[in-house]
């Protein structure tokens, strides 16, 4: 079976579909998802989505590209995290990449969620774009290590995942994989410890091939782990169990996953 470790099917072009995405998913061997927060505002949504569906897990975080935000705690990160539904903070990090300027707000929200994640004992989610550097440094000052996490939807260098690895987390390949340019980041597919990967959508995004361009959705994971497989030269049976064992391992799932 498949895990798909990041989507956002609360947001409204795939919540008015989920019926049919659960169906896809079974159809597609998709045994599981989580079901990522971007902000407070909108939280309920993706809790109600993780109550609804058994299979369905969820996070609780604010995204560092939602600038106009009232800044979470960590009272209040620490407090929607003991909903059981809750597996992990996030997602947060840095993105130089969209926002300019004084970006301190950034890094602050960052450390917030690490010592949120470190208060609950729940991984963190993290996303770093045009920041690898900042991102690993903060990490390692707040000790996001003692937590564990996942640098989702992966598309840095292998020098970032070796350091990222090395603070005790995970990779997450998306279908950037999948793409025809991302030889850079096919290499990091073929060469970090299976025993440390994740695959996801970020669904409604980055559709895989076959389907780029179109709307992604959690079943479509399959088609990250075939490629990678592809990569690796191994089964897709062996990319699935390993990074549903992974999956289970980092949230502390561990035979829950029925």
């Amino acid at each position: 079976m498949f895990i798909d470790s990041h989507c956002h099917i609360d947001f409204p072009e795939l919540a008015e579909r989920a019926d049919e995405l659960m169906s896809a998913m079974r159809d597609n061997q998709v045994s599981h998802a989580l079901c990522v927060s971007v902000n407070l505002p909108h939280w309920p949504n993706v809790i109600a989505m993780a109550e609804r569906y058994p299979h369905v897990y969820a996070s609780v975080g604010v995204h560092p590209d939602y600038e106009d935000e009232i800044e979470p705690t960590v009272e209040q990160l620490v407090e929607l995290a003991q909903h059981p539904k809750v597996i992990a903070i996030g997602e947060t990090g840095l993105d130089y990449y969209r926002l300019q300027g004084d970006l301190e707000w950034q890094r602050e929200r960052f450390r917030v969620h690490i010592r949120a994640a470190r208060a609950t004992g729940k991984p963190l989610i993290i996303h770093t774009r045009s920041a690898s550097e900042d991102t690993l440094r903060i990490m390692a000052e707040e000790k996001a290590s003692e937590a564990s996490g996942v640098m989702h939807c992966f598309t840095e260098s292998q020098a970032v995942a070796d350091a990222a690895i090395a603070q005790n987390f995970y990779i997450s390949f998306s279908g950037i994989v999948t793409f025809k340019k991302a030889e850079e980041l096919k290499e990091v597919a073929r060469t970090i410890p299976l025993e440390r990967m994740l695959i996801e959508t970020d669904s409604p995004y980055l559709a895989p091939v076959p389907f780029r361009g179109k709307q992604n959705h959690p079943a479509l994971v399959r088609h990250v782990a075939e490629h990678i497989a592809d990569l690796r030269g191994i089964s897709v049976a062996e990319v699935a169990a390993a990074t549903t064992a992974n999956f289970a391992r980092l949230f502390k799932l561990e035979g829950k996953l029925a």
